[in-house]
């Protein structure tokens, strides 16, 4: 992937993945001649209508509560400069690079569908600071959804008139300083513009969408944890039997299912049919249908940032439409239809400036919160085959007491329940939703709003939990596969999955034969498990 081609309406999820984390081959971003077409079209569409002296939200009235304050044509582009100055206000910490990448990136496509009234130039601007990788410094917190993400967006938009700070070559360096290096002008913004820039649901799509990224990824190395710790166990894979779950043909159920079956292939350290033991806990026998349910949540997720992707968030929105059979007639001023000198538009054409609500958040916030609720029920069930793991009644002492030899002297791996028991209660906490809290702002003109930042944040926060968590059980399920060995034979077979992962582990950890310090091993562990 050398180049993407940007038209408003084809980006997809595997194109924002690879300019974020610049994998394949670091592609560049260039806008299609339609695009730039329908951008130049809305831009001049701008202009006529300041020539025109129209009343149109944004452009000759101020924002929010001020909407009802006209703006004279010869303060408009002072009116942009400032809603980008006064509305960079965030706080916290910056966004990584993957993900402000990801935000210009998103925002570059909804721009550049021309319906949103920013020049070409000042667009054009925005895609060489992603070619040219000069990231602006955004912090994390400050939206609440709608109107879009104000407060962030400001902050991308800001470096682009000069102003505010840049990530440039692994130094953060002042916006004026990393355009001279780079050799590029800041821009004046010209009305519209400002607006354009700051108002959309762009930044909780970007983390929204890195973040579902990650569960799909975890999700099966959830599978896969269930599966090593069911052999560790001696559990049985008959309630993986695929006619089980087609009298409840709920599909990623079914999906989950087969893809356990396909992991424990060939595995000598599952338990076959016993008379004297006929189930196992829900922990292992209810795997399918727990993360077939959760996989639900993040096929839903995925479905609303890929109609997200290349939707036009921002407000007002300009329609252009070519006026038929209007020739000879005087241009009326007040009037929608006019006749038009600019190469962009058509000869007779109708603007209309329509004011709507695309930037609120809702649909995402929602997704957000639904998929976090999910993976914290991932994170919940890895944590009680944890706990299985390692306390010796619950597992019918197929294991020893905290996966240890000698107890009491050695504590084992007591506390490793500890801790993602702790991580799961953070993720529980975390799982309240955001979506269902609003906060009216801006004098109360703005009076329902999504959370939606809020709701991606809280997801950030959950994903990075539970990769911890399913390293734990990871690194849990390798020792007990060890004890096993012990009694069933060195020479019995992991099922087909369940082996790769297994050695893995024990090419960066080794079997615990007595208390040490196991930090450095948890944390190989995690590496395993985002990188896998």
């Amino acid at each position: 992937m050398k180049e993407i081609i940007l038209d408003g309406e084809s980006l997809t999820f595997e194109q924002v993945l690879a300019v974020a984390y610049g994998k394949p081959n670091n592609p560049s971003v260039i806008l299609s001649e339609t695009a730039k077409t329908n951008v130049n079209r809305a831009a001049d569409a701008v202009q006529i209508l300041l020539e025109r002296g129209e009343i149109a939200y944004g452009i000759t009235t101020g924002f929010g509560a001020f909407k009802n304050k006209i703006i004279s044509p010869e303060e408009s582009d002072e009116l942009q400069k400032n809603i980008v100055l006064s509305h960079a206000v965030g706080v916290g910490k910056p966004f990584d690079i993957q993900t402000t990448r990801a935000i210009m990136l998103i925002r570059v496509n909804t721009l550049a569908r021309g319906f949103s009234g920013i020049r070409l130039a000042t667009l054009d601007l925005l895609i060489e600071f992603l070619n040219k990788g000069i990231h602006p410094i955004i912090p994390e917190k400050g939206s609440l959804g709608a109107s879009g993400d104000l407060a962030p967006l400001a902050h991308m938009a800001l470096p682009l008139i000069g102003e505010g700070e840049v990530e440039f070559k692994g130094k953060t360096l002042s916006a004026e300083e990393a355009l001279k290096k780079a050799n590029l002008q800041a821009v004046k913004l010209a009305a519209k513009e400002g607006l354009a820039l700051t108002n959309g649901t762009t930044v909780m799509t970007a983390v929204g969408l890195l973040e579902t990224h990650k569960a799909k990824r975890l999700a099966h190395i959830a599978d896969v944890s269930g599966c090593l710790s069911l052999e560790a166990l001696n559990g049985t894979i008959r309630a993986f039997d695929e006619r089980i779950h087609a009298l409840r043909p709920h599909p990623r159920q079914i999906k989950c299912a087969k893809n356990l079956r396909d992991i424990l292939e060939g595995s000598e350290f599952v338990r076959q049919h016993d008379s004297t033991n006929v189930q196992d806990a829900y922990t292992l026998r209810c795997i399918p249908q727990v993360h077939g349910a959760c996989c639900d949540a993040i096929a839903y997720a995925e479905w609303v940032i890929n109609i997200e992707l290349n939707a036009v968030t921002d407000n007002p929105l300009i329609f252009i439409e070519e006026e038929k059979g209007r020739k000879g007639e005087e241009e009326t001023i007040g009037n929608k239809n006019f006749f038009s000198s600019s190469p962009h538009l058509p000869f007779s054409s109708s603007i209309e400036v329509i004011s709507g609500g695309n930037f609120h958040g809702e649909p995402l916030a929602l997704a957000f919160d639904y998929l976090a609720m999910a993976l914290s029920e991932i994170g919940n069930i890895s944590e009680r085959r944890i706990m299985r793991l390692t306390d010796e009644n619950s597992n019918a002492h197929v294991l020893p007491a905290f996966l240890t030899e000698n107890g009491g002297l050695n504590s084992g791996f007591m506390l490793v329940q500890y801790t993602a028991a702790a991580l799961c209660t953070e993720n529980k906490i975390l799982s309240h939703p955001a979506s269902v809290d609003t906060i009216p702002s801006s004098a109360n003109v703005e009076d329902h709003v999504s959370m939606g930042v809020t709701s991606a944040l809280k997801l950030r926060q959950i994903t990075e939990n539970l990769e911890y968590i399913l390293a734990l059980e990871l690194f849990c399920a390798a020792q007990g596969i060890d004890f096993r060995r012990e009694k069933i034979g060195e020479d019995k077979k992991l099922g087909e999955k369940t082996q790769p992962f297994y050695d893995l582990i024990r090419k960066n950890i080794p079997f615990i034969k007595k208390d040490c310090y196991m930090k450095n091993y948890i944390e190989a562990a995690r590496e395993i498990v985002a990188n896998s």
